[in-house]
């Protein structure tokens, strides 16, 4: 690949896009370690966007025919870059259990090695949607944690206060509950692929001596 394809593969809009997603990283994070009822809110928007646009970089790179390598290796490394990023942020500040972090973390090192073994191996392993679900209730959960403060909510037929750090706590458990399932549902089917192909392997070892036999 010369210099200049490359440079034009890193350039291209669904990069950009993630390029400008991890860019943001660190602006939302300053924005919640320098908190505020306003620098919260404004971290909290930040992130709900990084979030929000997590299927817009690859829709884009699909619908405009730009897949690319570098495409493949930043879009996930983004998400990954943001959670993290964020968790680890909240945890030191207080406002999540460092367990919570330490068993998001665990579950993407996971996931990852078996992806990266399934590929070696040529072994195509659908997404569940245990993972969609996980990765809603997370940028929601992460979301109301980056707001943190109290709001009151005045509407038409009933008025509360919206414990912001509350909400997100509990949503932050929900997405664990699917990260985990999503993490075991993975597991059990990589194993199933990796013993299916290998059954169908033995099976063919077993036609041939078959073949030869009935042909002498």
């Amino acid at each position: 690949m010369s210099a200049r394809s490359l440079r034009q593969e890193a350039l291209n809009l669904p990069n950009a896009i993630t390029a400008t997603r991890i860019a943001l990283i660190p602006v939302f994070l300053w924005f919640t370690f320098y908190e505020s009822r306003v620098d919260s809110f404004i971290a909290a928007v930040l992130y709900a966007v990084t979030g929000a646009t997590d299927f817009l970089d690859g829709w884009v790179a699909r619908r405009k025919n730009l897949v690319t390598v570098i495409g493949k290796f930043l879009d996930p490394l983004a998400d990954k870059l943001i959670v993290m990023a964020a968790l680890v942020m909240l945890v030191h500040l207080g406002r999540v259990a460092a367990w919570v972090c330490i068993v998001v973390l665990a579950r993407e090192f996971i996931v990852t090695g078996l992806r990266t073994i399934a590929m070696s191996e040529g072994i195509v392993i659908a997404a569940g949607q245990e993972g969609k679900h996980k990765t809603a209730f997370q940028v929601a959960g992460i979301t109301f944690l980056l707001l943190h403060y109290t709001y009151p909510i005045d509407a038409i037929f009933f008025s509360f206060d919206l414990d912001a750090n509350r909400v997100g706590t509990w949503l932050v458990y929900i997405s664990l509950f699917f990260s985990v399932w999503s993490a075991v549902s993975y597991f059990a089917n990589f194993i199933r692929a990796v013993y299916r192909r290998e059954g169908e392997a033995q099976a063919a070892e077993d036609v041939r001596p078959n073949r030869r036999t009935s042909r002498g």
